[in-house]
């Protein structure tokens, strides 16, 4: 891995990810394997002109020892100080950078009763920071660099060290990063055709979706009349653009809370609080999570559906076609951020208010319009080769938006 390549990625995840103004503060969330990369970042934000740098780190080793050994009492808490930390920098003069790289099965065996009190805790203490982010007050990005324990889970052929060294490579090439100098020229050309299949889809101003595929997914998805296809870039409120994820190859919108019905069956494994669920099957009625199977892992994937009322609730329909680049490249990331771009997917708990003037709505208006409101938010990949989605619009007129897995126009 050749350091003109890492500088390269970290430059374009300041200038294109979080777009960092000068003056802002950006705030880096990170494992301290990936302290090398994330130097890299900070000192390519002060180069931007950043005011300053802060760095919350994280380390799995001792996630796992603290679900393992912690007095239980504190899985119902988040100390003050984290929540200080997040009221003091949640707002617009700081950006926020996410470098996700956790180990898939990092908490395989941990209590799933600690996980879903821990994810509670912490949903309802930064649900402030969480709401901002989703409503674009602040620049926000999510990027991921190996770390050795996740690339050997990836690459389970080879050595450790060669397993990295081929996450790295994989990663870079993901997002259009060569070493050359050309990945933020690459990054505007791909975003500016993302934006011509949002506007083309916003064109339909389809009334709903029929998902079909082998696997059993058979599922009819209702829109908001004021929704909105988005993907690409997002702007924050304060007009200041951002790609919220590195890399991106999706297309999304919001359902109707109420209005999803049938079964829909998850087409890859999810990673999910440090453990893999396999086989997903869901069964939806007037919106509502009914029933849930996995072949492996439901233990974790029930407590997290019984987080609050909302996380039983579609909130995401993204789109991303079968013959993706990253589809292409024939890897199981065993990472959100890699397979959601590698496949179709939807995403119970919150919605993005992905609404026309979205900006001009208060939350109240949002969810009247059919928003699901919850401290969760789990995308789970049901995109196949054979995936088919009708769009039906507002007159009653199919057209087919999915035929064999990648769009029909």
């Amino acid at each position: 891995m050749t350091q003109n390549k890492l500088i390269e990625y970290a430059n374009l995840v300041v200038e294109i990810g979080v777009n960092l103004q000068k003056g802002q503060n950006l705030m880096i969330s990170c494992p301290v394997e990936c302290a090398a990369f994330c130097r890299l970042v900070a000192e390519a934000a002060y180069k931007k002109g950043a005011r300053d740098v802060i760095i919350r780190w994280q380390d799995d080793a001792l996630d796992r020892l603290r679900y393992e050994s912690a007095d239980d009492a504190v899985f119902d808490e988040v100390p003050d100080w984290i929540k200080a930390l997040y009221e003091e920098y949640t707002n617009p003069q700081t950006a926020k950078l996410i470098i996700y790289s956790s180990d898939p099965e990092n908490l395989r065996g941990v209590s799933p009763d600690r996980i879903q009190r821990q994810t509670i805790a912490s949903g309802t203490a930064l649900k402030k920071y969480h709401d901002m982010q989703i409503n674009c007050i602040f620049q926000w990005c999510v990027v991921s660099v190996p770390t050795r324990r996740w690339a050997a889970n990836v690459f389970t052929d080879v050595l450790a060290g060669a397993a990295e060294d081929k996450l790295w490579n994989a990663i870079l090439s993901a997002v259009r990063v060569d070493g050359d100098g050309t990945a933020v020229g690459k990054w505007r050309e791909h975003i500016a055709r993302l934006h011509e299949r949002v506007e083309r889809l916003n064109g339909y101003h389809f009334s709903r979706l029929i998902y079909k595929n082998s696997l059993g997914t058979d599922l009819t998805v209702e829109l908001p009349d004021k929704h909105v296809w988005l993907g690409g870039m997002e702007n924050t409120q304060g007009g200041v653009p951002f790609a919220a994820n590195m890399p991106t190859e999706e297309v999304f919108t919001l359902p109707v809370k109420t209005g999803v019905n049938g079964v829909v069956c998850s087409s890859m494994p999810l990673s999910l609080n440090g453990n893999l669920i396999m086989d997903i099957k869901l069964t939806l009625k007037d919106g509502r999570i009914t029933d849930a199977a996995a072949r492996e892992g439901l233990d974790i994937l029930t407590k997290q559906l019984d987080a609050d009322e909302g996380a039983r609730y579609l909130g995401e329909v993204a789109l991303v076609p079968y013959n993706s680049a990253i589809s292409e490249q024939g890897i199981l990331y065993y990472n959100t951020l890699f397979d959601e771009n590698a496949s179709c997917h939807f995403a119970f708990g919150s919605a993005y208010p992905a609404f026309e003037n979205m900006e001009n709505m208060t939350q109240e208006e949002q969810i009247a319009n059919g928003l699901n409101d919850s401290i969760v938010h789990v995308d789970f990949m049901v995109g196949t080769p054979d995936l088919s989605i009708t769009g039906v619009t507002a007159d009653g007129k199919s057209v087919p938006v999915f035929t064999e897995g990648n769009f029909a126009f």
